[in-house]
């Protein structure tokens, strides 16, 4: 893979190299320690109480590895979390608990409290680390697309995307959905993320037609967002590195969710001892304070990693010089058009302009209308004075689209105009794309 403009591959040997200046600290002999304990407690429960169903198969989730991606373990222990948090709410206490009023069954509610608490503020913090390691990772694609038009087109069919996502969620659990089928879909919604991505960097799917025209986007970054799903990829180092600790947080909160829920169903007949609780108690403590430590660890490592580099960084700029506006001057009481033939329905006509502005703010007329192959002509927007204006529209019809800045009002200001206009034609659509590029023209 290439260096272009002065950028470094992004290689995993690259990526090595970087992080052999952010080593984790080791988790304290208490994870392993605690998660034998717990997951022993678990074992002893089923004995003489097989099982139900859904039991057995979180026996077999436990008893199992966890998975290889990173973000797939934080999702899995956010899952855990907030099913954990179920069983702690008072209302799904066993019903011995929640009638007992004994003094050893108030103290060990206390406990629960505070074991809520820690899970609470657990589950928050992970949360955020999400949303911003998920919005960082998209603007830093952005910062390398051009400034106009095109880098807005794949920012509207980002929001467009998460806006379904988020209808998709909330469907799921107005129609009654459990937890771990929310996080089933929300899984299955990060990886069509993650499969955007790779379309970007392959020039597929809902961005094959623009990523055609996107002048100045580094090669690397291209090729590092294509592999970002490998197995052998680039973010390999990453798991090597730091996620046999993650992993282990991982088994841990799954063995603590299973004893609460092994616990709960056998409660009336296998009441929880001193020393289960205070194990218990221990674990969560080491768990939420192990998993944000990890957290906080992590994201200054993501933050501050080689893929994250700013575009304003090194040779960007010089790069962005390739791909320059126009500039034009358009006389007092006349006006300056463009015309664009276009053939085929479905491509996309953009513009970005502004006026260079001088010691008085100037503005101008602006409007697009389009004249068929018929001679019919029809305006497609509508005309306004502005000083400054972007979009798009996808054609409807053949023609010539004609785009018009009108400055015949002005009787002695010329205007110095700087523009971008692009007439991007449609790509053929190969087997099972037509519908991934529809929510683009939505």
């Amino acid at each position: 893979m290439a260096s272009t403009g002065g950028l470094v591959p992004i290689t995993r040997t690259f990526l090595a190299t970087y992080y052999d200046k952010y080593p984790f600290h080791p988790l304290p002999d208490g994870v392993s320690r605690l998660s034998s304990q717990i997951r022993s407690f678990a074992q002893d429960l089923i004995q003489g109480f097989p099982p139900t169903q859904g039991e057995s198969l979180l026996i077999q989730e436990a008893d199992s590895q966890p998975p290889h991606k990173m973000d797939e373990n934080m999702w899995k222990n956010r899952e855990h979390i907030e099913e954990i948090l179920f069983l702690l709410e008072r209302p799904h206490w066993p019903p011995l608990l929640l009638q007992s009023s004994t003094s050893e069954v108030e103290e060990f509610a206390i406990v629960l409290g505070k074991l809520k608490d820690k899970f609470q503020t657990t589950l928050r913090i992970l949360e955020s680390f999400q949303a911003r390691n998920s919005e960082r990772v998209f603007n830093t694609v952005m910062t390398y697309m051009p400034q106009d038009f095109r880098g807005t087109l794949i920012r509207q069919q980002k929001e467009r995307s998460e806006r379904n996502k988020q209808a998709e969620v909330d469907a799921l659990i107005n129609s009654g959905g459990s937890i771990g089928d929310r996080y089933a879909l929300l899984w299955k919604q990060q990886m069509e993320r993650r499969r955007q991505l790779v379309q970007l960097g392959s020039a597929s799917g809902v961005y094959k037609t623009l990523v055609k025209y996107l002048v100045g986007v580094p090669q690397v970054l291209l090729d590092f967002i294509r592999q970002i799903n490998d197995d052998d990829g680039p973010m390999e180092e990453q798991r090597q590195r730091y996620g046999p600790p993650l992993y282990s947080l991982t088994r841990m909160v799954l063995f603590i969710r299973l004893f609460l829920s092994l616990a709960w169903r056998r409660f009336e007949a296998l009441k929880l001892n001193r020393l289960q609780i205070s194990v218990l108690e221990e674990a969560v403590d080491v768990y939420t304070t192990e998993l944000q430590r990890f957290i906080n660890f992590i994201s200054e490592v993501f933050a501050n990693s080689p893929f994250f580099i700013s575009a304003e960084d090194g040779s960007m700029l010089e790069m962005r010089k390739n791909d320059e506006y126009k500039e034009i001057t358009v006389p007092a009481g006349k006006s300056y058009e463009i015309s664009l033939t276009v053939e085929s329905i479905n491509s996309y006509i953009a513009w970005d302009f502004s006026l260079v502005q001088g010691k008085m703010n100037m503005d101008i007329g602006f409007s697009v209308e389009c004249t068929n192959n018929g001679g019919e002509k029809t305006l497609i927007l509508p005309y306004r004075r502005c000083e400054s204006d972007q979009g798009n529209f996808s054609t409807c019809m053949a023609g010539n689209y004609k785009l018009i800045w009108d400055n015949s009002y002005s009787t002695f200001f010329k205007k110095a105009l700087r523009y971008k206009v692009d007439c991007i034609p449609p790509v053929l659509e190969e087997s099972g794309e037509a519908s991934e590029r529809n929510e683009l023209e939505e």
